[in-house]
């Protein structure tokens, strides 16, 4: 009896520090992917932050016109006329704002119309 017992216990034992191995190397895997991922999310965030400065350098409005002096003959550039800029509300309307036309109106009150029921809620009725 006593033998059997310390069988099983073994195998259970062995059973236990197999699951136990097989959890702590998963979250090792895990854990490792975590640390790849944010390498690569500060990597992205200092490519940005790169980028960024990159644009205000090239942005910067001495060295634009810089470029427009030596390059203004070839390019032919001219400043924007004011009757070139609109103002929001010069803008066409929004669909939304377009009043409905009568057809639209027919068809919205049949719709209005269908939906009025008493208002009970059965739900044994299969619809």
């Amino acid at each position: 009896m006593l033998r059997t017992l310390d069988i099983v216990l073994i195998v259970v034992m062995t059973a236990a520090a197999t699951v136990t191995y097989t959890i702590k190397h998963r979250a090792e895997n895990k854990l490792e992917e975590v640390r790849r991922l944010d390498a690569a999310i500060k990597l992205e965030e200092d490519t940005i932050d790169l980028l960024r400065a990159d644009w205000a350098l090239l942005t910067q409005p001495n060295r634009l016109e810089r470029l427009v002096g030596a390059f203004g003959a070839d390019l032919q550039l001219a400043p924007t006329p004011s009757t070139q800029l609109v103002r929001p509300q010069e803008l066409p309307m929004l669909k939304a704002d377009v009043p409905p036309t009568e057809e639209e109106k027919k068809l919205a009150a049949a719709k209005a119309s269908e939906k009025k029921t008493d208002n009970i809620a059965t739900g044994s009725v299969a619809r």
